[in-house]
């Protein structure tokens, strides 16, 4: 019965975030079974342009590495700033979330060409906190309760904490520089004098992933109007 409590409750998560974290965990957990390695994960751009392991473009955004606290702090923060997303400023914009997935992820990987980065899931996470900060700044953050602060604070402390733990602090700047390219060119940029909305969903997502809208001008049949039934 806890299990299909669960089961049910992880029902309820949007799509996205539920497809992101289980496709996290499910990659984890192959690893910690030796079913898969992290070297079959990892980007490298020779293997992907002369060998054509394609999946590597999308497998190393889902490996956090092996089962730990650095696993289960990253996907605490995956599911909680993705759901809060999601269920926020995208709610009803399944299209625009993924394609801010997208957008995210090619230039990370261009990007991360330059630093020689191989998993780049942190970064992802990274972002997906910044732009919800960004966009929440007068909501107050309590950091595991040791500190307060307004959202907007919240990546630098994930930077600062990963400088604690003496990880690299590379892929967080690397997170925050790309969220806030995000933030800019969809939030600031144009609402500026001059300004337009450069990042465009394509179409095609739009049909495949939101709800068709309804007409306004649509105007139903007679017998599709409320009335009284006729015997």
């Amino acid at each position: 019965m806890a299990w299909q409590g669960l089961a049910a409750e992880f029902l309820q998560v949007p799509a996205v975030t539920r497809a992101y974290t289980a496709a996290c965990v499910l990659t984890t957990a192959a690893v910690q079974l030796e079913l898969l390695s992290p070297f079959q994960l990892y980007f490298n751009p020779h293997l992907v342009f002369r060998k054509f392991q394609v999946w590597r473009l999308v497998t190393n955004f889902l490996f956090f590495g092996p089962l730990g606290f650095s696993f289960f702090f990253n996907m605490l923060f995956v599911f909680r700033y993705c759901r809060m997303l999601e269920e926020g400023s995208f709610r009803g914009r399944t299209a625009d979330f993924v394609f801010m997935f997208l957008f995210g992820g090619i230039l990370m990987t261009l990007l991360g060409l330059l630093g020689s980065l191989f998993f780049l899931g942190q970064a992802l996470t990274v972002m997906l906190v910044y732009v919800w900060s960004r966009r929440n700044p007068r909501v107050r953050v309590n950091f595991f309760g040791l500190l307060t602060f307004h959202a907007p604070f919240l990546p630098w402390a994930l930077m600062g904490f990963s400088l604690l733990l003496g990880n690299s602090i590379l892929v967080d700047l690397l997170g925050i520089a790309v969220g806030h390219i995000y933030y800019f060119l969809e939030d600031v940029f144009p609402n500026q004098p001059g300004g337009k909305r450069l990042l465009l969903t394509p179409r095609f997502l739009k049909l495949l992933l939101d709800a068709p809208q309804e007409d306004p001008n649509y105007l139903p049949l007679p017998e599709e109007q409320p009335g009284p039934l006729q015997q």
